[in-house]
């Protein structure tokens, strides 16, 4: 079968197709037949060597979709032939994929494959940064900046879904309308020279209480003079380093909190992802589909997630 392994940290050429034997599931796992593999942009700096590094070679990837070829002993949950996407550092840049049952996921018939590969990582992220971390609630306003990649479109769905007053940014029209069909009360440029009176329009002066952050080296400092008191800024990306005036947190009482699906704990990504399923189910959560690009050209993915103007997510298909 064919795979992507990263034998040296380095820039999107290190990358390179391979062959490799076809894996077989041990006790409590499941063989899946991938049909699509997501792209985030955490696979590029960890193929950097810049975060997260893994022991090399490596087979890089987290979310994917597909259906189970076969199971080993012990698995009573899932059977051949269902429909799955996973969640895991299982390598999912490849033909096939053995996974643990707790990394493997029913995908609803109403979710495509690509959109099944564009859950794990955005939608679990989305979720935990607004109701985990944000502590996002029904009647408040959250402001989602960057709402028109992966984790935005996720987040901007999972707002609207859940009572909160959503402003969406992008930074391209075609992104902007993108965010307005997401369901986002309102809509702005984030380039834009009177960005911040157009959102203290939108907010009749209160502020946001929830921030969303995507580029927090960009952004972070501004995002301080935005929140209402006891708002809360969710650092979800960032590129390099902020600086913030501290002075800004301080007669507002407000918070910078990080998040990171890596330190957290299983019970609570099972039930995420069980609300997650929930959505795709009841067609809540409609993942969006940017590019579809072929395995083999897994370094023009690399390229494409980091490029300006994001617009949905970026899949992989054997």
């Amino acid at each position: 079968m064919k795979v992507i392994r990263v034998h040296q940290f380095g820039d999107p050429d290190v990358l390179k197709l391979e062959n490799s034997p076809e894996p077989a599931p041990g006790a409590g796992q499941v063989l899946v037949a991938m049909k699509a593999a997501g792209v985030n942009p955490v696979d590029t700096y960890i193929r950097s060597g810049i975060y997260g590094a893994r022991p090399l070679p490596y087979v890089p990837g987290t979310d994917g979709a597909g259906v189970i070829e076969a199971a080993g002993s012990g698995v009573t949950r899932y059977r051949v032939g269902d429909r799955v996407y996973i969640y895991g550092n299982v390598g999912t840049y490849a033909e096939k994929v053995v996974a643990a049952t707790s990394q493997v996921f029913p995908l609803p018939d109403k979710a495509s494959f690509s959109q099944g590969a564009a859950i794990g990582v955005p939608y679990a992220t989305a979720y935990y940064a607004l109701f985990a971390r944000g502590e996002a609630r029904e009647g408040e306003t959250v402001l989602i900046h960057g709402a028109s990649g992966g984790v935005g479109t996720a987040a901007v769905q999972l707002a609207f879904a859940h009572g909160l007053t959503v402003i969406g940014t992008a930074g391209t029209e075609k992104g902007r309308v993108l965010v307005r069909d997401q369901g986002a009360h309102y809509v702005l440029d984030h380039h834009a020279k009177d960005f911040d009176q157009q959102l203290s329009a939108a907010t009749q002066g209160k502020g946001v209480d929830v921030i969303i952050e995507m580029l927090s080296n960009v952004n972070l400092g501004k995002d301080l003079k935005y929140l209402a008191p006891h708002g809360r800024v969710v650092t979800v990306g960032s590129r390099g380093k902020a600086e913030i005036d501290p002075r800004d947190l301080f007669l507002k009482q407000t918070d910078i909190r990080g998040t990171s699906l890596m330190t957290v704990p299983e019970p609570d990504l099972a039930g995420i992802h069980a609300a997650i399923v929930a959505g795709l189910g009841n067609g809540v959560l409609r993942p969006v589909i940017g590019q579809e690009i072929p395995l083999a050209d897994a370094a023009k993915a690399h390229r494409a997630v980091m490029e300006a103007g994001a617009y949905g997510k970026i899949v992989l298909t054997p």
